[in-house]
């Protein structure tokens, strides 16, 4: 529990990851606002249903970007300083003399970002899904209790995501490459959906299969059942991490 609560603080006590709070709240909330303005004013000109299955839950999808920073940040600050200067690895050597115990180190750090990821996930749904209900007003579609394991997927979805940004920052030891590659794929051009008009295997990589936990209308001959998307989208997570962890245990801090 100390170690937990010593990389919380440590979390905190990086600006990037402030950044990505803010990213996180605030991306989905406004696309999700702007969605449910043209949703709005679309049925009240006699068009199709404003808010629509997804409404709020396929903004969520970009407010990724956060957690992608988080992990990232969780990752590269022990490696380099926030304004890109090299620390010589010495935050990293004063992380592992604290805690001599890789494996709890990584246990530690996974934890911090485990609770921080989830903990942002839940107020940027939150955020979301009620903008996308109160601009559209007497047009909205009420949430039901049936929309609860979306939420739970939302959550899954952003933490299962900042372990993988994580990861792939342990194993290349910085920010760089995962930010932009996870970032353009998230927001600007998702190759892994254009791969599904290659392959309908690309269907099951982490972000399109971990996605179908709370995004129900996608263009896909795949059909992947929630609960299914998620344990796909774990295990490529699992497999990610453990790849870097077995990584960071051989080799010099």
């Amino acid at each position: 529990m100390r170690a937990l609560r010593a990389e919380l603080l440590k979390l905190s006590g990086i600006p990037s990851a402030w950044v990505a709070v803010v990213v996180g709240l605030v991306v989905p909330f406004a696309v999700a606002a702007l969605n449910a303005g043209a949703r709005s004013a679309g049925r009240a000109a006699g068009g199709s249903d404003p808010t629509g299955v997804d409404a709020g839950f396929q903004e969520l999808a970009f407010g990724v970007i956060g957690v992608v920073v988080l992990g990232v940040a969780a990752a590269s600050s022990e490696y380099f300083a926030e304004g890109g200067d090299s620390a010589g690895g010495r935050q990293i050597t004063a992380s592992l003399t604290a805690v001599p115990s890789r494996v709890r180190f990584l246990a530690a750090k996974a934890g911090a970002l485990v609770l921080a990821a989830a903990a942002l996930a839940v107020l940027s749904t939150a955020a979301t899904l009620t903008v996308s209900r109160v601009v559209p007003g007497e047009f909205a579609a009420p949430l039901t209790s049936a929309d609860a394991p979306r939420v739970l997927g939302v959550v899954a979805y952003w933490v299962l995501t900042a372990l993988l940004a994580h990861g792939l920052t342990l194993l290349t030891r910085g920010g760089v490459v995962p930010l932009v590659v996870l970032i353009l794929n998230t927001s600007v051009v998702s190759v892994t959906y254009l791969l599904t008009r290659v392959t309908p295997l690309a269907n099951y990589l982490p972000d399109l299969a971990g996605a179908r936990m709370f995004v129900r209308t996608f263009r896909s001959s795949v059909e992947i059942p929630p609960l299914a998307g998620g344990v796909v989208m774990a295990a490529w997570t699992l497999a990610l991490f453990g790849v870097a962890a077995a990584v960071f245990l051989r080799r010099d801090a």
